[in-house]
């Protein structure tokens, strides 16, 4: 029990994960790299590169950045050896760019033993709830029932997130037809972030959704977003990558029209 760690994908899940015995060691994911730029040459650089738009985005301090999200996944350096590593993340565009991103540093590692917890199984008007609304039973099957990565696996994470970070939709498509039980609905994910890419932003999948509900007469945030979430569950975005989407619409509107 001691090597096993999991990885969650926000302080929610963390929250009802609390106090079952098996969840001990976790380690919290508190970042959306699904906004904001990803570049960097090196692991620090790359940091640097977060730090700075977060602050500048968010308001939040460069400490409390550091504190709150850089040193919880430096954690993942510091794992003892033969550690099995649990990454509990969901199947939407937001959680799977923050998983490639972890699977390209557990990757670097000689003998790991990662492993994939799903979410409970979803219908398809729910498939992109996640663990939100799970009880501690469905939390404990998802446990027992984790995928085990193998090497390639592990690879087509790290390749993803290679290709995210270079911003090649192209190459995140073509490696997105890869077979691996480690992923669900992967090609759909990939799609979905070669259509929120665009110069022009009525043509970005995300802007035109609410777009049509502008023009349905839906033009109050909290509508919008509930609606949002609705049909666009694909993109996991919270309220904050959407409120940032309706601003700049709702500001330049008059110019779109």
């Amino acid at each position: 029990m001691s090597n096993l760690f999991h990885i969650l994908n926000g302080d929610h899940l963390a929250s009802q994960l609390h106090g079952m015995d098996t969840f001990q060691r976790t380690i919290i994911f508190r970042e959306a790299l699904v906004v904001g730029p990803v570049t960097g040459n090196s692991l620090p650089e790359f940091w640097q590169t977060r730090a700075k738009f977060i602050t500048n985005a968010y308001g939040m301090t460069a400490e409390g950045y550091a504190v709150k999200t850089i040193q919880e996944i430096e954690q993942l350096s510091q794992l003892p050896y033969q550690a099995e590593v649990c990454l509990w993340f969901e199947d939407d565009l937001f959680c799977q760019v923050n998983l490639w991103f972890i699977l390209s540093l557990l990757a670097e590692k000689p003998d790991p033993r990662v492993f994939r917890v799903f979410p409970p199984e979803a219908t398809s008007e729910n498939r992109w709830k996640g663990f939100a609304e799970a009880t501690p039973e469905d939390l404990e099957l998802s446990y027992r029932v984790k995928v085990p990565f193998t090497r390639d696996d592990l690879e087509l994470g790290k390749n993803l997130w290679g290709a995210y970070q270079q911003g090649d939709s192209g190459k995140l498509c073509a490696l997105s037809k890869s077979e691996s039980p480690c992923f669900r609905q992967l090609e759909e994910v990939c799609q979905a972030q070669a259509e929120r890419l665009g110069e022009n932003p009525t043509q970005r999948r995300p802007e035109k959704a609410i777009l049509a509900l502008f023009a349905n007469g839906i033009t109050d945030f909290d509508s919008v977003f509930s609606k949002f979430s609705e049909r666009e569950g694909i993109y996991g975005f919270g309220d904050l990558q959407v409120k940032e989407l309706f601003d700049y619409l709702v500001h330049t509107k008059q110019s779109l029209t």
